[in-house]
């Protein structure tokens, strides 16, 4: 007997089954007709078309059979059906796996079984005949029930043929895409380079917006108008496909040319918007996509032409052909949002390092703030400004801020206990801001670790502080009376207004490092970074400048006089050992003391 299938797979070969709607449903004379001639064709009494579901063979047609279903245990269909072979057995009282069956147990003695297949290549159960005497079967049999069992398939199809229809626009669905797409390498030569497009009438998000303002009906127009425009435009001899509720594809005529097929597309995009009752509500875009026939397969070329279409709604040409580099660059950052869950997890891939902040009116160390680093598995060292704008559209950003608050402060409280550092910053998304208990969750870790509410910075974007303002600014509120320090991160870089700002309640304003760049060197950079710094401390905002590497640079900033830097003049982001071992190289340089007795001279 066959071992089962991979749970994987089991699962997949009965979502199949279930799709086709066959279980437990009424006689029907197809197949019933199929069977008897089975039955007549090897002379034997009993015939069946058995379906294999978790627990029992079902019969959907049967001749000589009183039952509607067995246990599936010890059935021989249920072998055809993980081995997806022929199983011919000669006689049931002498093989070791179905002597003791209950099919033996009611003196069957043969059975044949061929399977039957889908055309993704799942075995649904068997076409099977069986008899009450030992007999073998001949070459010209097998071939014949293997027939009969194809003949089962093709009336399944059939009769979920309409399955093959869209309800709405009345035109073939994404099942029948795949299938000629699949025939049309018979039809014409292998190798030949071929076009397809796919016109996505709206985004998501604009298609919701119809529905909740004008009712599903609305959107059935909007799609059977464009099916009924695209069609006309297609003319007679060309299909189209309806392969999602808002998305139509087609194939271009062989030999087409690609810039002419383009200019095509554009021109129906643009009639659609100038006469259709919807080109206020959506924007249509076409996706174009090259493949070879008998080498593509059709869910990747619905997927590259998708992609197109996405593409082009941001640009300003609504036709836009796939790109194998944007793909490449799309599907890296699919696949880094969908990995980094698992890195979450494993702290071998997810690491802090902390960046010193330095006073610069007395060039000591006040304080460090932590950042983010990933080492993929496969990808290696992920840079923080490729992952985190990733993992900040996922639903994993809340998780990732209290991973790095944990561990944030777990390290500054080693370092207080050793007189090291007394504030650690920590960087926080627009999430988190809207989060009800983050306030909440906040405090009670800083008290889990035994430090007070002023040894932690929050950092917050621009961004950030204008995604909601009324709930962020509670959360700011709630912040700041415990005593968390609130800085502005990438001042400048937003879009929030000074009006706004003054009104949010950080004590700390971080300027940008594009400004700081290149200061030495730049007199109008030089006059805006003074004029910032200015404007803060008249707001009673202290000032950090992040991105500081020269000497220079720090000579102005101090003259501008700016609180704090942070910069590679002082140290890169470091790990917690090389953290320590710089600051007390650095503290014991500046301000040498003598140290007492069994107390390190850093602390």
């Amino acid at each position: 007997m066959s071992h089962p299938l991979p749970a994987q797979l089991e699962t997949a070969r009965l979502d199949a089954l279930r799709k086709l709607d066959l279980l437990d449903t009424p006689p029907n004379e197809a197949f019933d007709r199929i069977t008897r001639m089975a039955a007549q064709l090897f002379g034997l009494p009993i015939a069946a078309v058995s379906l294999t579901d978790v627990d029992r063979q079902w019969f959907k047609s049967r001749v000589g059979v009183e039952h509607c279903s067995i246990p599936r245990e010890k059935a021989p269909c249920a072998q055809v059906a993980t081995t997806s072979s022929m199983l011919v057995i000669p006689d049931l009282a002498l093989d070791p796996c179905y002597r003791t069956s209950n099919l033996a147990a009611t003196g069957v003695r043969f059975y044949a079984g061929a399977p039957l297949m889908t055309r993704d290549g799942h075995c649904l159960g068997a076409m099977c005949v069986l008899g009450i005497e030992p007999r073998s079967i001949s070459a010209a049999e097998r071939t014949g029930l293997a027939d009969l069992a194809a003949m089962v398939m093709a009336q399944i199809e059939l009769q979920h043929a309409i399955g093959r229809i869209d309800p709405v626009s009345g035109i073939p669905n994404r099942s029948q895409f795949v299938d000629d797409l699949r025939d049309l390498a018979l039809d014409r030569p292998a190798g030949e380079t071929r076009l397809a497009a796919l016109v996505n009438l709206a985004t998501p998000e604009q298609m919701s917006s119809a529905v909740r303002a004008m009712g599903a009906g609305f959107v059935d127009d909007i799609v059977t108008e464009a099916a009924r425009m695209l069609r006309a435009a297609l003319g007679p001899t060309r299909k189209l496909y309806h392969v999602a509720p808002f998305q139509f594809a087609f194939l271009a005529e062989p030999d087409a040319d690609l810039a002419r097929f383009c200019d095509w597309l554009g021109a129906w995009v643009a009639l659609r918007a100038d006469s259709t009752t919807a080109r206020f509500v959506t924007t249509a875009t076409v996706g174009v996509a090259l493949f070879t026939t008998g080498q593509a397969e059709p869910q990747d070329l619905l997927r590259d032409m998708y992609s197109a279409a996405h593409d082009a709604i941001e640009g300003a040409q609504r036709v836009r052909v796939f790109s194998a580099e944007q793909n490449a660059a799309f599907m890296r950052r699919f696949r880094l949002a969908k990995d980094f869950g698992s890195a979450l997890e494993d702290d071998s891939q997810l690491r802090l390092v902390f960046q010193p902040k330095i006073e610069l009116a007395t060039g000591r160390c006040i304080g460090a703030e932590a950042l983010l680093r990933w080492r993929h598995p496969v990808l290696g060292e992920v840079s923080p400004g490729e992952f985190i704008p990733v993992v900040e559209q996922t639903s994993l950003a809340r998780a990732t801020t209290r991973w790095v608050l944990e561990r944030a402060l777990r390290q500054l409280a080693a370092w207080q206990r050793a007189g090291l550092v007394t504030q650690v910053a920590v960087n926080v998304s627009a999430v988190n801001l809207l989060e009800p208990d983050f306030c909440a969750h906040v405090l009670a870790r800083l008290q889990a670790h035994g430090l007070a509410p002023g040894a932690l910075a929050i950092e917050i974007t621009e961004s950030a502080l204008m995604s909601n303002r009324t709930l962020a600014a509670a959360t700011l509120e709630a912040l700041a009376a415990s005593g968390v320090q609130l800085a502005i991160d990438d001042f400048g870089t937003g879009y929030s207004s000074l009006a706004y700002l003054q009104s949010v309640p950080a004590k700390v304003v971080k300027i940008d490092q594009s400004f700081i760049r290149n200061l030495d060197s730049d007199e109008r950079k030089r006059a805006l970074v003074a004029t910032m710094i200015k404007l803060s401390h008249d707001l009673g905002q202290l000032v950090v400048a992040e991105g500081v590497e020269t000497a220079p640079v720090a000579r102005f900033l101090a003259d501008a006089g700016c609180d704090q830097v942070q910069g590679y003049l002082y140290a890169r982001p470091l790990a917690p050992q090389q953290f320590e071992e710089w600051i007390c190289a650095k503290w014991t340089l500046a301000r040498p003391r003598r140290a007492k007795q069994g107390q390190a001279a850093c602390a």
